[in-house]
């Protein structure tokens, strides 16, 4: 995932258009991939933009196709692609407990568990096989690629500003054999 457009959450993607009546390919990052299409105020990453989507259906495992207002041929549609949609921050529901949203990540501190710092997370990706962090370190260097799962970031604290990284044995042993 790119870094969000400040006050902003991303929601979804336009695809390539869909026949020749205006309609689109739409990706959901929605946990109801539907519900997309029940939240008002939906804009483009500067906010210049805005959309209404009056019908989505479902194709396929991990595709929509939208029907978007003011769009009623291809060459509409073909305008759109590849439009990020997002939804302003404060029209999203409060996360229950033990959850977050993705675009609360970003420029959190990144720490071990005896609290020192690694880095400030600077995007969310996702090839394919699950959430990657990507941390900016504190000194100078690469990114660092951590998989987000429980057992590799333990503790997500939004509110203290911080994750906690615990990398696997193997990773800390190869460290303290190049200290040594």
């Amino acid at each position: 995932m790119k870094r969000p457009a400040k006050g902003r959450v991303l929601l979804g993607r336009f695809g390539a258009p869909h026949g020749v009546r205006g309609e689109i390919r739409l990706q959901s990052f929605t946990s109801d991939p539907l519900a997309i299409a029940s939240y008002d105020g939906l804009t483009d990453k500067s906010g210049a933009r805005h959309f209404r989507l009056r019908a989505v259906r479902p194709q396929g495992k991990d595709m929509l196709v939208a029907q978007v207002e003011g769009v009623d041929d291809r060459a509409g549609a073909e305008a759109l692609n590849r439009v990020e949609l997002y939804v302003a921050r404060d029209k999203l529901p409060a996360p229950e407990e033990d959850e977050f949203y993705i675009a609360d990540l970003i420029g959190l501190r990144a720490e071990t568990a005896d609290g020192v710092e690694i880095g400030t997370i600077v995007a969310v990706r996702n090839f394919g096989a699950g959430d990657i962090l990507e941390i900016a370190p504190a000194g100078q260097g690469e990114s660092l690629l951590v998989p987000f799962t429980k057992s590799m970031v333990p503790t997500v604290d939004v509110q203290g500003g911080r994750v906690v990284v615990e990398p696997p044995a193997e990773i800390e042993a190869d460290r303290e054999e190049k200290d040594a």
